[in-house]
């Protein structure tokens, strides 16, 4: 194998060259995939074991010198600037033009584009918040429930619309007994707390839920739900009533006009719809609230003795009311959005406005 001629041959080729260019063709043709000495080391394989380690040595040692030499000629060529882990080795992915450009350390960096949280996580810490300082705890609970504390628990009878197929998406029972669906609201998790724990108490369930609907503007598969119980000895709709109002004006900062109306709901009674004097329009009229000047956001009521007497609570004892929102709803009346789809759409054009 000659190999010294070869590295001679190349120290010479190298001195002479003009400029990174032809530099760049040497290393090619000397230290690259397809060199004479890189098809001197595959082929070492076939050598006996003492000449192939005597042969290896004297290879790899050419191949640095060589290497070495090309390192000094492309100094030469190039404005001392800092070193990059491509500029170590020559034939990396550095440039080989020449650079000419100084590199100036005070221009300003590149602004790094920091995220934030979505719209629906920022009202719904707002809720939160709002009521853990009335005395709420936060809790929560599975998606996945079973019939028994999404209807039952919640005396809900069995014909009744919302267990049918085109409201309630069902799952697949792991169990002939067990009935399993996707929770259509988040009611279950205060059925699920009262089993543990003993009143009085005061508790908020957010979460998502999901129902059959046909995805428009105001209706999607999956959203977002806010549910509250207080149980104590003498909790009343005075109780319920100044909740609500305490909650609103604290939510939309500023004063808040409610009214009241009968409503019904198979786990209260009597059972309340609170409506809220738009916040758009101050109760003149707009297209938000169908020119009534109103707007339902608080359905709920005083929690029925069955649903008490399920969790093994004596009416007589206990009693408490219920409420629930949406927390989609809440955003858009928030922030003033005219359709929920775009909380779900991913679309940075719409988010980063948050």
């Amino acid at each position: 194998m000659k190999l010294e001629p070869l590295k001679i041959k190349a120290q010479k080729e190298v001195k002479s060259a003009k400029n990174l260019k032809e530099l760049d063709g040497l290393y090619k043709k000397y230290l690259g995939k397809k060199s004479e000495i890189t098809q001197i080391l595959r082929s070492l394989k076939d050598l006996p074991e003492k000449e192939r380690k005597k042969q290896g040595r004297l290879a790899n040692q050419i191949k640095k010198e060589i290497q070495s030499v090309l390192e000094l000629q492309k100094n030469k060529f190039q404005v001392p600037r800092p070193t990059s882990p491509e500029d170590e080795v020559f034939g990396g992915r550095a440039s080989s033009k020449f650079q000419e450009k100084e590199f100036d350390i005070t221009a300003p960096g590149k602004k790094i584009i920091l995220g934030h949280l979505h719209p629906l996580t920022i009202v719904r810490k707002e809720i939160e918040e709002i009521f853990q300082n009335m005395g709420f705890s936060i809790v929560e609970g599975p998606e996945v429930e079973t019939e028994w504390y999404a209807f039952d628990a919640l005396n809900i009878p069995k014909d009744h619309p919302a267990r049918d197929v085109w409201d309630t998406l069902w799952l697949k029972p792991k169990a002939k007994s067990q009935k399993l669906l996707l929770r259509p609201h988040t009611s279950p998790v205060q059925i699920r707390y009262m089993e543990k724990n003993q009143p009085p108490f005061r508790i908020l369930a957010p979460g998502r839920v999901f129902r059959h609907e046909a995805t428009d503007a105001s209706h999607e598969v999956q959203f977002h739900q806010v549910e509250g119980l207080m149980i104590g000895k003498n909790v009343s709709v005075a109780n319920f009533k100044a909740v609500a109002k305490e909650f609103f004006q604290r939510f939309f900062n500023k004063e808040i006009k409610i009214r009241t109306r009968p409503g019904y709901f198979p786990f209260t009674e009597p059972s309340f719809e609170i409506d809220v004097q738009c916040v758009i329009c101050n109760g003149k009229g707009c297209s938000t609230c169908s020119q009534t000047g109103w707007l339902e956001l608080w359905p709920g009521g005083m929690v029925h003795p069955n649903v008490l007497k399920a969790e093994g609570l004596n009416p007589k004892n206990w009693q408490g009311f219920a409420f629930g929102m949406g927390l989609d709803r809440m955003a858009m009346m928030k922030y003033k959005i005219n359709d929920i789809r775009l909380f779900y759409s991913s679309d940075l054009r719409f988010l980063e406005q948050f």
